[in-house]
């Protein structure tokens, strides 16, 4: 437990910083959202720009969960229950999109099926069209895109609840005549129900708040993200706020949504022993099946990357009407080592990253040791609002900031954060509050407060006792945490298009920059810099994690 001066010292601490930066830029936009004559206004009727993005929104989001549901609940099932060729290969592969930053994944896609993508034009030559057979745009390519980068959740979820699936169920179920229909229907699927709701609301609530797929796949159709965009842009900030207002409602609603069934979802179970090995597949015909899916599946997972690759190398302006680039060169990768303007990007994300990543760890570290540990009755206050930030999506966290930090006050240091370098790290702390917060409390919660005692009682003081016994006991909590807000800080780009300054432009808002500007060559060598810098991170990450066994020496 906390001391009481501790406890004090921290909750004062918490929130301050949680309702100052966190709670009254929120409610300072509500004010001015909320006006009824401004939400009369912008959705005057069932037609008006804004109630179709509303309907655009939730009708995408429906289904990126039901197609997101499918492809990641059938994968985490085969791959557990069978054995097939390229099931090896299948299974590194499955979570590769998590590597992709929203951009980057975006933008593959657009060199793959976009209009003038390689696949489109492939058809056209080989086929002899006159015009490409096919292409993706619209609300279809946003729901392809939302699919290929959200699945993931799925996989994820529903593979950890996989392996506490008591073997002997399925067996019993078997032994009582059961097919394989039957018994997946009435065994595992209930037993993968509550993985499933949660990831349904936590993809629902992600795809409300996307901004990528939608600005460069949606042509004219709107999206409560791309108006919240549009109408900052053209300086109407109170009817960007009012759609903030609504987009922030129903994130907030489907948060709520997912902490109830996160805490009514936790049930024990038991697994008889070990889980069993995958069973083989004996026809030939099934083999043959799972290995044709299989591959269509890795080259769905891999094309992405590989084009980005591919198109790294393209020098600017010889890939126009071509399937494929006709001149490569390693000018591209050249210029990111010695020209200063074009590694200035890649500079300002690592800084802006750095700064708030130590700014999450040492809030998120603090919050949980209150919230597991404190003793005053503010600790719940605190958990509820450090998890807020998840329910805001990007653009209504850059709407909050612009509004409440336009002018001099006391949060500032009186001075006007817009415009300056500040607030694009600032909206980068905000947003990935809750990752650190939520890993450090699940690591404290299974902490064994025996450790401590036993410390102090042989004449460790509390602060040699925290950096000795707690914090490696937790440390691969903390660094999960640090591993998830690095990385999506480096590839921020739903805030950073809206806050950003020319001396503190982003990775992500350059490379939009280079592909309005056609460098295709450029945008994807930084897409590639911004892939090797996440993997990077990811590694030295997981040699951390594997380092930091607690080792209990007083």
């Amino acid at each position: 437990m906390l001391s009481g001066t501790a406890n004090v010292v921290f909750f004062v601490l918490l929130m301050t910083i949680l309702l100052g930066y966190v709670l009254w830029p929120t409610l300072r936009v509500f004010t001015i959202g909320l006006d009824p004559s401004i939400l009369r206004e912008i959705f005057s009727s069932g037609s008006s720009a804004n109630a179709r993005a509303l309907y655009n929104s939730v009708w995408i989001s429906l289904w990126t969960v039901i197609g997101a549901g499918v492809l990641g609940t059938a994968m985490a099932w085969l791959l557990f229950r069978f054995d097939f060729p390229l099931r090896p290969s299948l299974t590194a592969l499955a979570a590769l999109p998590l590597a992709l930053p929203p951009l980057v994944g975006v933008l593959a896609f657009l060199f793959l099926y976009g209009e003038s993508g390689i696949l489109p034009r492939g058809a056209q030559v080989v086929f002899g069209l006159e015009n490409v057979p096919f292409s993706f745009s619209g609300m279809w390519a946003v729901w392809l895109v939302h699919v290929y980068s959200m699945y993931v959740f799925y996989y994820l979820f529903c593979s950890a609840a996989l392996k506490t699936l008591d073997q002997s169920l399925i067996e019993a179920a078997s032994d009582l005549g059961a097919g394989p229909v039957r018994t997946f229907l009435t065994v595992t699927v209930p037993h993968l129900r509550p993985s499933m709701i949660s990831a349904s609301l936590l993809v629902f609530m992600i795809s409300m708040a996307s901004f990528t797929a939608p600005l460069l796949f949606a042509g004219t159709e709107n999206f409560l993200t791309l108006q919240i965009y549009n109408y900052k842009m053209n300086g109407n900030l109170p009817y960007s706020a009012a759609v903030s207002v609504v987009l922030t409602i129903i994130c907030l609603l489907f948060l709520l949504l997912f902490e109830l069934d996160r805490k009514r979802g936790r049930v024990s179970t038991a697994s008889k022993g070990a889980s069993p090995a995958p069973s083989p597949l004996r026809s030939g015909h099934s083999r043959l099946l799972a290995m044709l899916c299989a591959a269509a599946i890795i080259l769905f997972l891999a094309l992405p990357v590989l084009t980005i690759i591919l198109i790294s190398f393209v020098r600017e302006g010889s890939w126009t009407y071509q399937v494929l680039p006709q001149a490569y060169t390693l000018d591209n990768y050249l210029n990111l080592l010695r020209q200063p303007d074009v590694i200035q990007p890649m500079l300002n994300s690592l800084r802006m990253a750095t700064l708030a990543t130590v700014g999450n760890i040492l809030f998120g570290v603090v919050a949980a040791l209150f919230v597991v540990k404190g003793s005053l009755k503010g600790r719940a206050l605190v958990r509820i609002l450090a998890i807020l930030p998840f329910a805001i999506p990007g653009t209504v966290i850059a709407i909050n900031l612009i509004i409440t930090f336009s002018e001099p006050s006391a949060l500032s240091g009186g001075s006007v954060l817009v415009g300056t370098f500040w607030l694009l790290p600032l909206a980068y702390f905000i947003r990935h509050i809750p990752l650190i917060v939520r890993s450090t409390i699940a690591s404290l919660e299974t902490y064994d407060d025996r450790l401590t005692d036993a410390s102090v009682d042989l004449g460790a003081s509390r602060t040699h006792t925290f950096f000795r016994i707690v914090l490696p006991s937790v440390a691969p909590g903390i660094l999960a945490g640090t591993l998830l807000t690095f990385v999506t800080a480096l590839g921020e780009f739903v805030s950073s298009i809206l806050l950003y300054v020319f001396d503190n432009r982003p990775i992500s808002v350059e490379i939009l920059s280079q592909l309005r500007l056609y460098d295709f060559g450029a945008a994807a060598a930084y897409s590639v810099f911004l892939m090797i810098l996440i993997g990077l991170a990811t590694w030295f990450t997981t040699r951390m994690s594997d380092a930091k066994t607690p080792g209990y020496t007083i």
